[in-house]
């Protein structure tokens, strides 16, 4: 049986100009170790340093991306590695769109790491397709690209702020539009369009979904309270197995129209439902506050 050592790792990675020197920030607050740009071959020796000298449990961060030239060549074999010797490696992969990446890169005027293989665009492309491999592995997948930087740091806080010996599977229950596009970090998706539409009521297009009319409005109806009741039920049957299988994150989308008024609703109370189960909540409204 492998033996767990007493350090945590997180290893942050994913795209350039995702957020990733904000989230090192944000977990140094938190109170870990943050290292940037660490060659992933001095991964192990660093590990087996920082874990010598703690008595209790070593909370580290990372950045490690296409910086190093090494990086892309050696990660799998070394984390592979790693885990074997019961280092549990959590990695988290940032991302955003394209049109996000260009204009963060234009309004910051950095160059791009990668921006010797062409324009930004062209750099963003390659290194999308490089780190494919990486993203498929990474344990969570979160899209930056409605995020400022403080929402991104606030969110990194919230969701790596509980103990290591927590060790319940971390839901997010995130609302969204479609005509702002599908959340990429989503791993289960359910549209409430079926559901009346608050926005063509008098009086309630100019409130949100965690307005308590809005809230009204939308679960009056015979067809909301029995969708609750179901999907609950299919949750309750579904999250216990994503757990065994060692799933530590899970991301649960709702989706309206706009993401201004049922997903909004839907995701609020769904949270109340699966709250007494005991997994580790985090309610995010991505698109509450546009269009």
């Amino acid at each position: 049986m492998v033996r767990l050592r007493n350090v945590r790792v997180i290893i942050i990675t994913g795209l350039s100009g995702s957020g990733k020197s904000t989230a090192l920030r944000a977990l140094e607050d938190g109170g870990f170790f943050a290292v940037d740009n660490l060659p992933v071959n001095l991964l192990p020796s660093f590990l087996e340093m920082r874990e010598q000298g703690s008595p209790e449990t070593m909370k580290v961060a990372l950045v490690m991306d296409l910086r190093e030239p090494n990086f892309l060549r050696d990660y799998q074999r070394i984390f592979l590695r790693l885990e074997s010797s019961g280092f549990p490696l959590e990695i988290v992969f940032l991302e955003a769109s394209d049109q996000a990446l260009m204009r963060r890169f234009s309004e910051t005027r950095r160059a791009h790491p990668l921006a010797d293989r062409g324009s930004v665009a062209e750099a963003i492309v390659w290194e999308r397709e490089a780190l494919a491999d990486l993203r498929d592995r990474a344990d969570l997948v979160v899209d930056t690209s409605a995020m400022s930087v403080h929402e991104l740091k606030e969110w990194i806080l919230e969701k790596f702020s509980a103990p290591l010996a927590v060790k319940r599977m971390k839901v997010t229950l995130l609302s969204f539009g479609y005509k702002y596009g599908l959340p990429h970090e989503a791993d289960i998706v359910i549209d409430v369009r079926f559901l009346p539409n608050p926005y063509f009521v008098e009086g309630l297009k100019n409130k949100d979904g965690l307005n308590p009319e809005v809230v009204a409005y939308v679960c009056q109806w015979q067809e909301t309270g029995r969708f609750l009741k179901l999907y609950a039920e299919l949750l309750d049957f579904l999250l216990p197995l994503y757990e065994k299988e060692g799933k530590a994150y899970l991301t649960i989308a709702a989706g309206c129209t706009g993401g201004h008024h049922r997903s909004v609703t839907v995701v609020r109370e769904l949270s109340e439902l699966l709250r007494p189960a005991g997994y580790e909540l985090t309610i995010r409204h991505r698109d509450i506050n546009l269009g």
